[in-house]
């Protein structure tokens, strides 16, 4: 394997502290999870995954040098990400009322909205983009030869601590959220926590630069 054994340990260490570190993926699990339960939870996981294996074919392609080219671009997909995340969340905080009067959801939470979603918000992030384009060459040696190699190597392993961190959190969640939606008003609550945490990471995205 073309991967210098030092660099791929300090990798490893580096990529865990990375992944249990509480971030926007993992709020947004986290808010798929107690909306839809276990199963949205790890289907949300399932599609950041995916989406970051799309980011590592981009950064091995060099293709993120397009946001350095055109900075236009990086601003348009940013607000893009932004507003689709706002626009989950006001979707779940109007749909609060429902739930307070015990109807049933119009727009369920099922396990292909949720991998569409995570999916989604992860590609129209392009900070996730230049991050694995600045992240991954840090651990790849050159003088080893089949540097496409190395980045295949590094992404799956960087993909697979991403799903089982988000993943263990999604199911977490949804087992908490599926005990507590049957209670009335912690199953309003359980709205509104999730709109606002959409809500605030759409707002975030828009405003960080």
């Amino acid at each position: 394997m073309p991967i210098d054994q030092h660099l791929l340990i300090a990798f490893l260490i580096t990529t865990a502290i990375a992944m249990i570190t509480p971030g926007p993926d993992m709020l947004f699990v986290l808010g798929c999870g107690m909306r839809g339960g276990p199963r949205a939870g790890l289907f949300a996981t399932a599609g950041i995954a995916t989406s970051e294996a799309l980011h590592v074919a981009v950064a091995a392609a060099g293709l993120t040098a397009l946001f350095a080219a055109v900075p236009i671009a990086f601003t348009v997909v940013r607000l893009a990400g932004a507003c689709y995340l706002i626009h989950l969340g006001w979707r779940l905080l109007r749909s609060r009322s429902a739930a307070a009067a015990e109807e049933p959801d119009s727009v369920p939470w099922t396990a292909g909205r949720a991998f569409r979603s995570g999916l989604i918000t992860n590609l129209l992030n392009p900070k996730m983009v230049a991050f694995t384009m600045a992240f991954l060459p840090q651990f790849i040696a050159p003088e080893l030869g089949r540097v496409w190699l190395q980045f295949l190597v590094l992404g799956v392993i960087m993909i697979a601590f991403e799903f089982l961190v988000d993943g263990a959190v999604g199911v977490f969640a949804g087992r908490i959220g599926a005990w507590l939606s049957r209670r009335r008003t912690a199953r309003r609550r359980i709205h509104q926590a999730t709109g606002a945490i959409f809500v605030g990471l759409g707002v975030r995205l828009a405003v960080d630069h």
